[in-house]
């Protein structure tokens, strides 16, 4: 059940959120209700992968609540290693087999494992809550809490991930699921923000990058091609990921649920640090906290922290698929930041402080920067390394310049005009969590949001009724509404 599709604008979403108002005013059961819905949003994808949740909670806070008790390094070992096993099954299985009968030439009989939806997410999230409960960081709570912790279907899917230590005292929280007027309307305004870069932004981007890819599995592009397919790609990944983001923190605040913000600008960019500062920043926060500090950070010398630092972005690059692309994209990106990290202990420390040519400086950090990350993203949307590698000969000019592009119809002529007002979008814009004041600087941009619209809250939400309306019908003739990418993850 994707968020933009009519199932769930029209009828899921609006029954989850009065089931939320009766199931408070009548019974108290609020959060009885937030996991019966959303075990039901997980199960209307394939019912058979139900258990699998279930199941998963269940084992997760039975392991949690010993290890509380314990503080056991060994139950939560072997608590971390279940999760992962599980995630490895499905997830890698089929790509180690493939690969072992590729060099070994061995038929190995092995089922086709589908990967069940969000598994990566919710495996992450409980892998932080075992460790939390061994570092003593958990509070006092029930199992329906953390049921809700785990399954709350605006971050279910594909995030934000979450961690117990601030959810779960939210959820326990008497405000919590509390429909008021004002977190209610900023909500839905997010919400449909965040549908509006999903639906007229992303899905139309991937329809010119889509065949140019596809292009590229068998031929090398031109110039202009490649860049075109690169750039597409690029925007329709930030709006799309972002998009979701924001429709999921969107829905939390509906019922006074403050989701963590998950971008913040990240093709503002002016090194490769920043943007994994900005990126995705729940799963940069969780592979730091439980991946890199417990590797040692930067606490054993440099050395050290240049293996740490390749290692937590090639098992990042490995998190989000199956596949040589993926891992190759996380190498890329370790190597990438083992170098910013060099260049800042041995040789900025050498350049002179010239503050006149900073604005240069953070303007070349930032093209390279880009130009990094777009080439990056080239690997990680190809079917295989052949067609990232004609995408890359193509990126270098090595096969022509004016190759007429293919499938770009929505750009019709326009593409660069569309990519620089997509920049310009990117660069200036704030993100619509900051218009909330949901994070800073946002205090300004709220206050003047709240002018505007508090005096007409009722005009508001049927503009934005309508305007969700308007989005239904605008794909009205499609017989099938685009998923969400990082769904596939």
């Amino acid at each position: 059940m994707i968020f933009s599709s009519d199932l769930f604008l029209f009828a899921f979403l609006p029954l989850a959120l009065i089931g939320v108002v009766l199931s408070r005013r009548l019974f108290g059961a609020q959060l009885y209700w937030i996991v019966a819905v959303s075990l039901f949003f997980y199960g209307f994808w394939k019912p058979v992968y139900l258990p699998l949740i279930v199941a998963s909670i269940l084992v997760n806070f039975a392991l949690g609540r010993a290890i509380e008790r314990t503080r056991s390094k060994g139950l939560t070992a072997f608590g971390v290693a279940l999760n992962l096993a599980a995630l490895a099954w499905f997830k890698y299985a089929n790509f180690i087999e493939e690969n072992i009968e590729w060099l070994s030439g061995a038929d190995i009989p092995l089922p086709e494992i589908v990967l069940p939806l969000a598994i990566s997410f919710f495996t992450f999230q409980q892998i932080s809550y075992l460790v939390d409960a061994r570092n003593g960081r958990t509070h006092h709570h029930d199992f329906i809490q953390y049921a809700a912790f785990v399954s709350f279907f605006p971050q279910l899917i594909a995030g934000p991930i979450l961690q117990q230590k601030r959810t779960m005292q939210e959820f326990a929280a008497p405000k919590a699921f509390r429909i008021t007027a004002e977190g209610f309307s900023w909500g839905l305004m997010i919400f449909i923000g965040g549908m509006a870069k999903k639906l007229l932004i992303a899905d139309p981007m991937g329809t010119v990058a889509t065949p140019l890819f596809d292009q590229a599995l068998t031929q090398p592009l031109a110039l202009e091609q490649a860049w075109t397919a690169a750039l597409a790609y690029s925007f329709q990944l930030y709006f799309d990921f972002s998009g979701y983001s924001d429709m999921a923190i969107g829905i939390g605040l509906m019922v006074s649920i403050r989701l963590p913000f998950n971008f913040n600008s990240p093709y503002r960019a002016v090194s490769i640090a920043d943007f994994w500062r900005r990126w995705h920043i729940t799963l940069s926060s969780f592979l730091r906290d439980y991946l890199y500090v417990p590797l040692g950070g930067n606490r054993i010398g440099p050395w050290r922290t240049y293996l740490n630092l390749f290692i937590v972005m090639l098992l990042g690059g490995i998190w989000h698929g199956a596949g040589w692309t993926f891992i190759i994209w996380g190498a890329m990106h370790g190597s990438c930041l083992l170098l910013h990290r060099a260049w800042g202990d041995a040789v900025r420390p050498r350049l002179p402080e010239m503050p006149a040519l900073r604005p240069l400086g953070l303007a070349a950090g930032w093209m390279l920067t880009m130009v990094f990350v777009v080439a990056a993203w080239v690997v990680f949307r190809a079917d295989n390394l052949t067609a990232a590698i004609h995408v890359w000969q193509g990126m270098t000019g090595l096969h022509g310049l004016d190759i007429p592009v293919a499938g770009a119809d929505f750009l019709a002529g326009w593409r660069w005009q569309t990519f620089a007002a997509l920049t310009l979008f990117c660069l200036a814009l704030p993100n619509l969590p900051q218009v909330a004041g949901m994070v800073e600087p946002g205090g300004a941009l709220r206050r003047l949001a709240a002018h505007l619209y508090r005096p007409h809250l009722v005009g508001m939400l049927l503009a934005f009724a309508a305007f969700a309306a308007c989005f239904a019908m605008l794909r009205a003739n499609s017989a099938v509404v685009p998923e969400f990418l990082y769904w596939d993850f």
